[in-house]
Formats: C-alpha cells, structure tokens, sequence
C-alpha cells in the first residue's frame, strides 16, 4: 500500500467529492431546461386558477397566471417553436462572431498572436503576461484552456521558475477571470441577449447593448492581472518549491519562436487589423457620419455602429485571419476559409441544441407570467427586508458562484437566472445591465476549483507531465487562493465601481428605468 493511500483525505478533497456526487446527479443542461419547461407548463395550469395581489407594471391590471397546458396556448406553442428558436438573440450572435474568430483560428492568427506575446517577455513580467494572454484568449474560445494553459508551464520552466505555478496563472487567467476582458468576444452577446430577453418580461421594450458591460470587464482586467500576479508569486508558486518534478521533462512540449514567415504573417495581419480599426474611427468621427444614428451619437441605440458591433467582431478576426494565411501559407484558395469556419461551426452543435431547449423555456416563461409573479413577489420581499441594494448585489454574485460548482455552463446559468434575477431587480431599481455584472463576478470566480468544469480534468493532465501525482485536490488547493481572492476582491471592486458612478458599458445604466 502506498504512502498516498494511508494518508486520509483533505477537507478539500472531501468537499470536492461531494461536490463532485451531486454535480454527477444534475442532468445534462438540455434535459434541465426540457424539465424546467415541464414544470413551468404544470406550475401554470395550477396557478392560473388563484388570484393575487399585485398589480402588472405592464396592464396596471392584477397579475394573472396564465394557463399553458390550455389547448390554445399549447397549440400556439408548438406554433411558434421555430420561430422562437432562430430569433432567439443569443443563436445568431454568437454564431456570426464565431465565423471570423473560427477562420482567424483555423489559419494560425490566433496561435501566432498569442506565442509571440509569450515569448517577448522578461523573466519577472511572465506572471501577469500568461493571466493577460488568458484573458484575451477568452476571444478565440476554447484556444486558451488548450494552448495557453500548458504553455504557461512551458515558459515558466523554461524560466527556471515551478511550472505548476505557470500553469495555475494561466488558468486563473483563463477560466478564473473569464469575465474579465478588454477585448470584446462571443461571450459579451450572449449574455446581454439572455438578460435582455429576462428583462423583457417584465418590460418588453427595454433593448440592452452587446457590450453594456464592457468599461467594468476592462477595468475588471486591470484587477483579476494584479491580483493573479500577487497571488501566484507571493502564495502558489512559494507553496509549490517543495514539490519535486518527477514527469519525463524530454516529451515536454517545447515553446517554438515565431519563424520568420509566421512573423512576417504576424506583422501583415495585425497591420490589417490596424488600418481596419483606424478606417472605422475615421469613418465613424464626422458628425455626419452614417454611422451615427439620427441623433447624431455614436453610442445610440439607433446608431448602425452599435447595431453592428458583433459583425465588426466577426470581421475584425476574418480580415487579418485572411492576410495571417496567405502569408503564412495557411490559406491556399479560398476553400481553406470556409474550412476554417465549417470547423468554428462544428463545435457549435451541443450550443444550438441547448439554445433550443433555452429559447423554449424562456419563452415559456414569460408567456405564463410566472416570471412576473416571481419578480414582483420577490421584489415585494426584498423591500419588506429593506436590504441595502450593495447587500442584494453581493447576494447574486455569492449565488451565482455557489450554483456554478454544479451547472459549469455560463450560458446555461444565466438562462436559468436571468429571468428570475433581472427582473426582480428591475422592480428595486437595480439595471438590468448592473444584474449581469454581478451574475459575471459570480460565474468567473469558482469555475477553478469546480471538476465539473469540463476542462478542469485537462489542467489536472497538463500537471502531471511535470508532477506524475497531480490530482484533482492538488489542483483544487493550488486554484483556491485564486478563487476565494476573486470572488472576495472583485465583489467589493464592483461596489466601488458602483459607487464612484463609471460607466458599466455602452448605453449601460445602474438603475432602472
């Protein structure tokens, strides 16, 4: 018997596991949101007999439950249920921003950008460089847990410095500060269309900006690298010198400079890049610009510019995508860009059959009023409290993050919340905009120390190339100073946020209306 089975389990270890057992017995999210729309359907039928006694904000009527197991409301379920699929907002934002992050991937644009940022940093700005290449691999997706995540063990050995203590930066920076970013991505619409679509059944006129948290996620950045980097070189990796390297160091995979043409490709994408940019702010700066809306601003609702932001997104990463490949070698004929994007399409398909089962759901709920009754109820419960609006704040994030050890998702999460939440908090005169920022501080800050994180199993395989007994506890406890940080220190970051009156994002706002 080996040493490692007389020594009893950690109380991380043993939380974790049962962590782990009740994560296991959740359902996949699509069979949650199916059984989620079941339970709506009967909760409606048993309700929609009972009078209540609060008042719609949107007839100044009093609220009735309606009946959707009735003949008619079923019959026009079934109905509208393609239509509710393909306009359901978050399936084609995110479907057309990931063409041109798909085609920038597909030819190395994405890969290059990130090594060469890698590999022009000094010894001691290797910390925060990993977490800020982490952060802005959150715009290529799954790049970062595949790619930035090993070479940050990679570097930091190279460096002379505990490789575990590279890859836990990485990880903080990738999964940790998820919702930290100063480059906009796939998950900046996605969000805002599930929050807009929550606070559209209490007011269905409200229309929310793609990036409505956009300053406090760049701000957010500033943050989660400051406090990574503290974290890492002043507890993790001190932590880790005891630990031996026993792995076979020769199979490492080796961090390769840029050759010479993937540089040259580097250098012609990013100029692309850069005059696209430049053409935008030029083309965008005169008042009579038809980027403007009829207002004459920029940041209008109305205004094309804003109503275009996911495809500039989509053709930000397609243009020097292009140029990085035919550079590069890469891009042969134009059959090598649609490859690039069929394959950004193909890792869809598990996303389209949950937004069907979510589009379906949502719609559900708010065509019962189930999601009203549970708003005005909740928001009549939470002003008999009298809590203050910080305290109610701090409680979505610390929910949120209890609930993200089970349901890893983000998408699926806030589906599952954003009705509920949003609204409810619309009627204490919280934002919509304010509700996601809180929602995003929760979900980011334990998606490390959770196994049913899909990836958390490939952090545990990429230590053990340099410590053979890696497991999840050995992860679990390395991530933990960053997790507990995060979720304490960004909470009360957003407070302050808050109270100093800076911008969430575009067209963003604290209060509602």
């Amino acid at each position: 018997m080996t040493e490692d089975a007389l020594t009893p389990p950690s109380r991380i270890e043993r939380a974790l596991a049962a962590v782990e057992r009740i994560g296991n017995r959740l359902p996949d999210p699509a069979v949650l949101f199916i059984a989620l729309l079941i339970i709506v359907w009967v909760l409606s039928w048993l309700l929609s007999g009972l009078s209540f006694d609060v008042i719609d904000p949107r007839t100044n009527a009093p609220l009735q439950v309606k009946n959707l197991l009735s003949g008619t409301e079923l019959t026009a379920f079934l109905a509208a249920m393609v239509k509710t699929f393909v306009t359901f907002h978050p399936v084609g934002v995110v479907l057309v921003a990931m063409l041109g992050i798909g085609v920038a991937e597909h030819t190395g644009f994405i890969n290059a950008g990130l090594r060469a940022m890698l590999t022009v940093t000094a010894r001691w700005l290797l910390t925060p460089m990993v977490i800020v290449v982490g952060i802005v691999s959150h715009t290529a997706v799954d790049a970062g847990y595949v790619l930035v995540i090993p070479l940050g063990g990679v570097i930091f050995y190279a460096a002379g410095r505990h490789p575990l203590a590279g890859i836990a930066a990485a990880f903080a920076g990738v999964s940790g500060g998820f919702s930290a970013s100063f480059v906009p991505s796939s998950i900046d619409p996605m969000l805002q269309g599930i929050s807009q679509a929550g606070a559209q059944i209490l007011d269905p006129a409200v229309a929310l900006n793609p990036l409505n948290n956009y300053f406090f996620t760049t701000a957010s950045s500033l943050v989660i690298v400051g406090l990574g980097w503290l974290i890492t070189d002043r507890i993790v990796e001190p932590r880790l010198r005891g630990t031996e390297l026993d792995g076979d160091l020769a199979d490492l995979p080796k961090m390769q400079p840029l050759e010479s043409r993937e540089r040259r490709a580097l250098n012609a994408a990013l100029i692309a890049m850069g005059l696209g940019i430049l053409a935008l702010a030029l083309t965008a700066m005169p008042s009579g610009s038809a980027w403007r809306a009829p207002s004459g601003a920029l940041t209008d609702g109305a205004a094309p510019l804003m109503q275009s932001i996911v495809p500039l997104i989509f053709l930000i990463f397609l243009i020097p995508g292009v140029v990085y490949g035919a550079v590069a070698g890469t891009v042969k004929s134009s059959r090598d860009i649609i490859q690039g994007m069929a394959k950004a399409m193909s890792g869809m398909g598990y996303y389209l059959v949950i937004m069907f089962f979510i589009a379906q759901f949502i719609a559900a709920f708010g065509a019962s009023n189930l999601g009203v009754l549970l708003a005005l109820e909740g928001a009549g419960l939470l002003q008999a409290l009298a809590l203050p609006s910080a305290i109610t704040v701090v409680g979505i994030v610390l929910l949120t993050a209890f609930i993200n050890l089970f349901v890893g998702s983000a998408s699926a999460k806030w589906a599952l919340l954003a009705p509920i939440f949003v609204p409810m908090l619309m009627q204490l005169g919280i934002s919509p905009d304010l509700t996601q920022a809180a929602y995003r501080v929760g979900d980011s800050s334990t998606n490390i120390i959770t196994p049913l994180m899909p990836y958390f199993p490939l952090v545990v395989v990429f230590c053990q190339r340099y410590v053979k007994t890696t497991g999840i506890g050995t992860v679990t406890a390395m991530m933990l100073p960053f997790s507990l940080s995060f979720l304490a220190v960004w909470s009360v970051f957003l407070l302050l946020y808050w109270a100093t009156g800076l911008p969430l994002g575009l067209q963003a706002a604290y209060s509602y209306p």
